[in-house]
């Protein structure tokens, strides 16, 4: 029989399938525990834990319970944990000016995390959402958000966040010219270590809905969306765009959020920027694995891994998942 070179049955492509040894040895992709990062919830109180009904699995948790959560985090090889403050009401106003208290929810977390837990890197989210009463990312003057004034307050909220000892910065407000101002407050006061992490690419999403459950902000917007500061979902030019001016501003690492229905995106800023590039795999998209998962559709853990992959795929350097402990978990038994 002639055999032609690169033609069956020469070439047979289910060699390279044939065993599990040799799957691993020509796998192109791999995840791993390095390559996840935990959202987590922070509310007031002791000892709480309080599931969310649209996140299955999720918690808001308090500060005592936050840092259980990490430690185990840590154990498992995770690197950083995201934290997200659940404000009570009482603390909430037109202007946010919660988020520049140094005794805040959030601010009392991440010290109280570093002194338990010093070696497992915490992000802090840089917007006002959490503590206005609109819901809105910025300040909210003659029914839209203000670019320059909101950039004002950023700064003195990534700075009262760095001096409380978070690793990370992540401005996800979508303001022009934020992470420049971020930047330079940070070097003037000797936070030459303190990355920041642009939610340059952050998308008007519908698949926000369970997160704003979290942070109890959902029924703050009213009809009034976000459309004017997130980046509509019909571009991905724009967003290599965005990313390319963040970097140029002094950004240590990009954010493209959300992350599955964005394939294309992350690959596409990836190929536009040279520095890391993370996803994340927002509230929607973990609920929707996680609900299907519920309803007997297929098995929740490899669901969850087969998304990611795909996200490490398209060029994320890491991902931030609700589901970085268990996958963690089910890598480690691997």
């Amino acid at each position: 029989m002639t055999v032609h070179h690169g033609a069956f049955p020469a070439t047979r492509m289910r060699r390279l399938r044939a065993s599990a040894w040799r799957r691993r040895l020509v796998r192109e992709t791999v995840l791993t525990a390095d390559d996840l990062i935990l959202p987590m919830f922070v509310i007031e109180g002791k000892n709480l834990r309080e599931p969310i009904a649209s996140l299955p699995g999720v918690a808001r948790v308090s500060i005592d319970q936050a840092i259980a959560t990490a430690q185990e985090a840590k154990a498992l090889g995770i690197p950083a944990v995201a934290l997200f403050p659940s404000v009570d009401p009482s603390q909430k106003d037109d202007s946010g000016k919660e988020a520049i208290n140094p005794g805040n929810l959030v601010c009392r977390a991440v010290r109280a995390m570093k002194a338990a837990e010093p070696d497992i890197g915490i992000i802090c989210d840089v917007a006002l959402d959490p503590y206005t009463t609109h819901g809105h990312d910025g300040v909210f003057i003659d029914d839209d958000v203000v670019n320059d004034v909101t950039v004002e307050v950023l700064v003195k909220q990534a700075m009262t966040l760095a001096e409380a000892g978070c690793d990370v910065v992540a401005p996800s407000d979508m303001m022009d010219g934020r992470i420049g101002a971020i930047r330079a407050a940070l070097e003037a006061k000797g936070f030459h270590n303190c990355m920041i992490l642009s939610y340059a690419v952050k998308y008007a999403s519908a698949f926000y809905g369970p997160f704003r459950d979290a942070v109890k902000s959902k029924g703050s917007l009213g009809t009034k969306g976000k459309h004017t500061y997130q980046m509509d979902a019909g571009n991905v030019a724009e967003g290599a765009r965005e990313a390319a001016l963040d970097v140029a501003e002094g950004a240590d690492m990009i954010m493209v959020k959300p992350g599955m229905p964005y394939l294309d995106v992350i690959r596409a800023v990836k190929d536009a920027v040279n520095v890391p590039v993370l996803a994340y795999q927002v509230s929607g998209e973990y609920a929707m694995i996680a609900h299907a998962a519920a309803a007997g559709a297929f098995d929740r853990v490899a669901a969850m891994r087969e998304a990611l992959l795909g996200f490490k795929r398209a060029g994320a350097s890491a991902i931030l998942t609700y589901a970085a402990i268990d996958i963690a978990k089910d890598l480690a038994k691997k």
